[in-house]
């Protein structure tokens, strides 16, 4: 699953077993061994992955200020993206041809949005449930995978400039902090 990982970093299509048993230095027949088919290892390492993105986006600060909550949050966020967005786009493009990526991708994407509804709970407690639906919504949409690569090679925006964005925009975004919700 690490050579696979590794082939889908450098270039944005699925790999070949041959390409995957060469760059993990083993035969193609070991990869059938453990693998009834590329699709079940492409599920498996898409599992791999994501469990290892989860392992990686600790949760900092979700009690702190403001400020620290959407910094962590933002930081967090960032490296996600900067370790992920190839293999994201792989999934993304391949999800018609491997229907059970979809749901895959769908976990992630709630993942993501339980992971603002944490740092974000003083702000969205203030709101009706409607207007709290859509700016989980519009939080997803900001700090999705193709907006940071957009600010990052579309942009030309250094990481440091790229999370300031995200910072900026999540802050204007979100509703004043309720008083008593502050330490």
């Amino acid at each position: 699953m690490e050579a696979y990982l590794a082939l889908l970093r450098e270039c944005q299509d699925i790999p070949t077993a041959a390409q995957i048993a060469a760059r993990a230095g083993i035969s193609t027949r070991l990869i059938f061994e453990r693998f009834v088919d590329l699709q079940s290892l492409s599920l498996a390492t898409a599992d791999y992955a994501f469990a290892m993105a989860k392992s990686q986006a600790i949760v900092h600060d979700a009690e702190g200020e403001r400020p620290a909550r959407i910094r962590s949050h933002v930081e967090t966020r960032a490296e996600t993206c900067e370790g992920w967005l190839p293999l994201w786009r792989v999934l993304v493009a391949n999800q018609a041809r491997l229907p059970q990526l979809r749901t895959r991708l769908g976990i992630f994407r709630q993942a993501v949005m339980q992971r603002i509804e944490l740092m974000y709970a003083p702000e969205l407690g203030t709101l009706p449930a409607l207007d709290r639906r859509d700016l989980l919504i519009a939080l997803e949409a900001l700090i999705d995978f193709e907006s940071w690569a957009r600010m990052r090679e579309g942009h030309g925006l250094s990481r440091e400039d790229a999370c300031q964005v995200w910072i900026r925009m999540i802050d204007r975004l979100l509703p004043p902090t309720p008083q008593e919700a502050r330490p």
